[in-house]
């Protein structure tokens, strides 16, 4: 059996920050039974209504959270990150986010690898997109005082007004780094979340407590530029006994229950609040993944691929 199927695909290997005309949306057969290994499809953490099954529990009309395609049809083959969507008491754009692999890298980044205590002083980078919006809360629910750096004003604003951390700062506003990390943390900083690497990650680690904690959950300065920039200093991460640490969540897909049942338990109780930026239609894909790069998305960026 085919179906008539639209992907995207990449055209060519993306060195630095992508462009839209890296990016393609074809027109092609999708056979249920496709070759494997093919490569010519990208695919991305989403949600998908099943047509058509033959995994056990299963059927035809539920609803799944997955990695799939970024196509209007997928084949899945299901496995350790394929749920079921077993309740509908949240908009399906939250399995996709704030209760899927965003919510889960927050989750896990911030309570197993930086291991908060009450009272601690949290930073974190890029703190108005997907995991950094979420760090900031869970860490403000930990007790600790927080601050994030984002890029524009309308994102500090978000920041304070609607997510509740205590503080932020636009970093574009700041030729010095370090001084303005020492002026939001007099007292030093105790964790730092890190999202964007480079020289951020530099002066994070010139402001650091002795026995402070990192997490390295991304490095999107490195991401698009081919010279990698900022180096922090080794003597210092020795003096101060910082522990640095990147971690990956398919090492913890054993704890996904206990993050699931206190993030929807935050959500009942209003303490927890999912941002997201929803752009409609498979041709808006290529703008709104060029967009990822240039920040000009706020909390999780998702794609509305068919109308439900």
């Amino acid at each position: 059996m085919e179906v008539g199927n639209r992907y995207v695909s990449l055209k060519k290997y993306i060195n630095g920050a992508p462009c839209e005309s890296d990016l393609e949306i074809k027109t092609a057969a999708l056979s249920l039974e496709p070759r494997k290994g093919s490569g010519d499809i990208i695919d991305a953490p989403g949600v998908g209504e099943v047509v058509a099954s033959d995994i056990a529990d299963y059927n035809k009309g539920d609803w799944v959270a997955d990695h799939i395609g970024w196509q209007e049809y997928s084949v899945i083959h299901g496995g350790e990150t394929m749920r079921k969507i077993e309740t509908k008491e949240f908009p399906l754009s939250h399995h996709a986010g704030i209760l899927g692999l965003s919510g889960f890298t927050a989750y896990v980044g911030f309570h197993h690898v930086c291991k908060p205590k009450k009272g601690d002083r949290v930073f974190v980078s890029a703190a108005a997109g997907s995991v950094g919006s979420l760090v900031g809360q869970y860490a403000k629910l930990a007790g600790c005082y927080t601050v994030g750096c984002v890029g524009s004003k309308k994102k500090v604003d978000m920041l304070k007004d609607k997510i509740g951390f205590d503080d932020a700062f636009n970093y574009r506003d700041e030729p010095d780094l370090k001084a303005a990390l020492k002026r939001h943390f007099p007292d030093g900083i105790d964790i730092y979340f890190d999202n964007v690497g480079g020289e951020m990650l530099e002066a994070a680690v010139a402001n650091m407590n002795c026995f402070g904690r990192i997490g390295i959950c991304g490095a999107i300065s490195d991401y698009t530029n081919s010279i990698r920039t900022g180096t922090f200093d080794t003597v210092d991460t020795i003096d101060k006994r910082i522990t640095i640490q990147g971690f990956l969540v398919v090492d913890y897909v054993h704890i996904y229950k206990e993050f699931l049942k206190a993030t929807v338990d935050y959500l009942h109780r209003g303490e927890i609040h999912a941002v997201e930026d929803i752009s409609q239609g498979l041709e808006s894909v290529p703008a709104a993944f060029v967009g990822l790069f240039h920040g000009d998305n706020t909390g999780r960026k998702l794609v509305q691929v068919i109308h439900h």
